[in-house]
């Protein structure tokens, strides 16, 4: 795996190159002082993943992060200073392409730290993503299928999403007509640290009030929760939320999947969507919700930012729609409000 990291401050540049240069089969490809240099020389080495800071001179990271994403795609990690100055930076440059962010380590802690130790499991995930994405898409599962007469509670719409979801899920919560009858629950692949700012966020950019998904809270008409935890979120018959830790070798924490496997299992009924994202998660929970008799969503390859998770949901025929990102919150809305068999798969 080639890194590259882009950064102003010498003393941060340092802490980084450091952590990269003693993770086991990785190596620096190059340095970057701001977003311009990382761009051109982007564009003449392209690296696995570039560690993108966001206050720089001469272009940002938001604008680096755009215009690489536009002309050498790759794989980047946004790495800043501060959580609260910065939040609606970090959501702007996850809408261009980013796959996550997180803090920058302290220079001691470059050294042997938590903040080096989170650094390292962000990169590895990372690694992980590519290398399943290069293996064929296999979905071992078997769902018993429930007449939609056997559903209860109020409507659930479950949303997941990684890279450019937050720009996406503000798109469809923007297109509900307020009040909703139908409680909203969000799988967003985001650094917990971040996960607040991120709700406060959404928040301003749709008009809803986005609260915490916590345990024993329910999804409950009117409400739209985040998954806010390293812990998977699932949820009960009774729209009741639980966390665990299992499965503790799942890629993400929450993931995607397991929050809609736990809903297919249940009486409850609704609308699944997947977003924009890399890899796979949540096209197995996807496929499990619609032969439970959910209304099945993926965002189509031309209006995401990354096609891998909504891809992989079309691969496995996990989806009854692949729709424009601006077309998802009307069909969900319709969706909600027809009544009709499952649909075989």
């Amino acid at each position: 795996m080639k890194i590259a990291v882009v950064n102003d401050l010498k003393i941060a540049l340092h802490a980084l190159t450091h952590i990269v240069q003693g993770i086991p089969n990785v190596t620096l490809a190059w340095t970057a002082l701001d977003g311009e240099e990382a761009v051109t020389k982007c564009a003449a080495n392209k690296p696995d993943l570039i560690l993108m800071d966001l206050i720089m001179p001469k272009m940002d990271g938001v604008e680096a992060t755009r215009q690489i994403m536009r002309k050498t795609p790759c794989a980047i990690l946004v790495v800043t200073a501060t959580i609260e100055g910065n939040a609606s930076r970090v959501f702007e440059a996850l809408g261009a392409g980013a796959l996550d962010a997180v803090e920058t380590p302290r220079f001691e802690q470059s050294l042997d730290g938590a903040g080096g130790d989170r650094l390292r499991a962000k990169i590895e995930q990372i690694r992980r993503n590519q290398r399943l994405d290069m293996k064929p898409l296999s979905m071992p599962i078997v769902i018993k299928r429930e007449p939609l007469e056997t559903k209860s509670g109020i409507p659930v719409v479950l949303l997941g999403a990684s890279t450019g979801g937050p720009q996406a899920l503000a798109t469809v919560l923007r297109s509900f007509k307020q009040p909703i009858n139908f409680g909203v629950v969000i799988v967003q692949h985001l650094d917990t640290a971040f996960v607040p700012g991120f709700r406060s966020w959404l928040s301003h950019e749709t008009g809803f009030t986005v609260r915490a998904a916590s345990p024993g809270d329910r999804a409950i008409a009117g409400s739209i929760s985040v998954a806010s935890s390293d812990r998977h979120l699932q949820i009960t018959s009774g729209g009741v939320f639980i966390e665990t830790d299992i499965p503790a070798d799942a890629l993400h924490k929450p993931s995607v999947d397991a929050l809609m496997l736990s809903a297919a299992s249940t009486k409850l009924f609704g609308v699944a969507a997947l977003l924009t994202g890399m890899g796979r998660d949540g096209a197995a929970g996807l496929l499990a919700l619609r032969k439970s008799g959910w209304a099945t969503i993926a965002q189509d390859a031309a209006t995401s930012v990354v096609w891998g998770m909504p891809g992989a949901a079309v691969q496995c025929l996990a989806a009854e729609q692949v729709l424009a990102l601006d077309h998802i919150g009307p069909a969900i809305q319709v969706a909600l409000t027809r009544k009709s068999k499952p649909n075989h798969v």
